[in-house]
């Protein structure tokens, strides 16, 4: 248990997006974020590290978000996890092109492609570790994006308690409809200080799946001053609660 657990917990915070029609600014270039993760009773389980770059592919801008996911410590010499994602983001329209996930575990390695076709409103997802799971999949209406891009663009939405905005989330070879709502405000302690933070909680409320069927709660703190940074998240599951802190910060390359 406490390895499934432990391997469920750090894949759901690796990766899970956006129904938006607009630039992409959820991530600028150069910037960084890194989170020291705790999971039950281990303070310090892991580490999550987001970096973007801006980049030029086939005339476009789009920019790369990558995500990497390791346990640290005790819970590594129990668990070894290594999972790299990587996203591409068109900018001018905010369209997620192609996902890129791989990782290993003392199981199960993951090599992992979706590729998007919006003219054709499908994608191809793609398994190189267990190749009967390739799939040809339809795109719903409007423009998935990564929920770790979803929950970090909040920090431009200027939302108040009682107020919410409706996503569509790409998680693996599915799609679904996310509600995130601001609830309230909260002091929060991380290691780079003390911040007075908005709390966004996404729901599922139809037809709920995955770890919102199971009684899953993922929440989002906002600091409510100038940098608007998405000081901790947190993922809570039916065996126990995962919580990233911000413990490092890069800014973008243009605001430095």
């Amino acid at each position: 248990m406490m390895r499934w657990s432990i391997k469920k917990t750090l894949i759901l915070l690796g990766f899970t997006g956006v129904c938006s029609a607009a630039p992409f600014t959820a991530f600028r270039d150069g910037e960084s974020f890194t989170y020291r993760v705790s999971f039950a009773i281990f303070p310090h389980a892991g580490d999550l590290t987001i970096t973007a770059y801006a980049e030029q592919r086939a005339g476009a801008e789009v920019i790369r978000v990558t995500t990497n996911t390791k346990s640290h410590g005790i819970v590594r010499q129990l668990y070894a996890f290594d999972n790299q994602a990587a996203v591409v983001i068109d900018q001018a329209s905010g369209r997620m092109l192609r996902v890129q996930e791989s990782g290993a575990d003392p199981k199960r390695a993951t090599d992992t492609e979706i590729v998007f076709d919006y003219a054709a409103r499908t994608a191809q997802y793609t398994d190189r570790v267990r190749p009967q799971r390739s799939v040809k999949i339809l795109i719903p209406e409007g423009n998935p994006v990564d929920l770790i891009s979803a929950l970090v663009q909040t920090r431009d939405w200027h939302l108040q308690p009682g107020m919410k905005r409706d996503l569509l989330v790409q998680f693996g070879r599915e799609f679904y409809l996310l509600s995130i709502y601001a609830d309230h405000y909260e002091e929060v302690r991380t290691p780079l200080g003390v911040y007075q933070t908005l709390v966004l909680i996404p729901r599922m409320e139809n037809n709920p799946k995955g770890l919102f069927k199971k009684g899953g709660e993922i929440k989002v703190w906002i600091a409510q001053d100038a940098s608007n940074l998405p000081v901790k998240m947190q993922l809570k599951l039916n065996f126990g609660a995962a919580t990233l802190l911000l413990s490092d910060y890069r800014a973008p390359a243009a605001a430095k």
